[in-house]
C-alpha cells in the first residue's frame, strides 16, 4: 500500500491516563477521571507537524459489558479531537466472546483506518501499553512501541521493536529512531 505514514495509539494508557485499579489499567469512567498524558501531547504535535496521520485504536468492552455508556466513550474521543490532532479513533465496543476482527490483537481497526485514509502500513507505528496493541500492530505489520507501566498482567511474551516507560519518548523513537 501506498500512502500517509502513520502513528496508531491505543487511547487508554498512551492519549489520556488510564485508571489504575490492583494494578490493571482501566479506561475512565467520567471526566472528572479523564486527562490526557502530558509527554503524549508533546509527542504528538511533533508527530502530526512531521506529516504523520495519528489515529487512535482502542478497545472499549465495557460498552459490550454494561458498565460504560457509548456516550461516554464518545465524549472521550471527542475531547481528545478536539485537543489533540488526532484525525479520527476507531472503537472495538465488543467482548472477548464475540470473537470480532476488529477487537485487538486483532489488526482489524488498523485495516479500516488504512483503507480509509489511504495509509502506508510499511512506514507507520503502532503505540500500544498492553500486549495486545502490540500484537496488533505486528499484525498489520507495523513498527511498534510499548509504554511498559508495569502493570499486573502478563506481557505474553512479544517483542516490541522499543519499550519505554514513557510516552514522551515516542516522537523521538518515530522521528529519530532512538528514545
Amino acid at each position: 500500500m501506498t500512502g500517509t505514514p502513520a502513528v496508531f495509539l491505543d487511547r487508554d494508557g498512551i492519549i489520556n491516563r488510564a485508571i489504575i485499579r490492583e494494578g490493571k489499567p482501566y479506561p475512565p469512567s467520567t471526566m472528572e477521571e479523564f486527562e490526557l498524558i502530558p509527554g503524549s501531547i508533546a509527542s504528538l504535535l511533533l508527530l502530526a507537524d512531521a506529516g504523520y496521520i495519528l489515529i487512535g485504536i482502542t478497545n472499549q468492552p465495557d460498552v459490550a459489558r454494561g458498565t460504560q455508556s457509548k456516550e461516554n466513550v464518545d465524549r472521550f474521543n471527542d475531547l481528545i479531537q478536539f485537543r489533540l490532532p488526532v484525525r479520527e479513533i476507531f472503537v472495538c465496543y465488543h467482548d472477548n466472546a464475540d470473537d470480532c476482527t476488529c477487537r485487538k490483537p486483532k489488526p482489524g481497526l488498523i485495516f479500516q483506518a488504512a483503507e480509509k485514509y489511504d495509509l502506508d502500513l510499511s512506514q507507520s507505528w503502532m503505540v500500544g501499553d498492553r500486549w495486545k496493541d502490540i500484537a496488533a500492530g505486528q499484525a498489520a505489520g507495523l513498527s511498534t512501541i510499548f509504554v511498559d507501566y508495569h502493570y499486573a498482567e502478563v506481557y505474553n511474551g512479544l517483542s516490541a521493536d522499543f519499550t519505554v516507560e514513557d510516552t514522551a519518548f515516542m516522537a523521538n523513537i518515530i522521528l529519530k529512531g532512538q528514545p
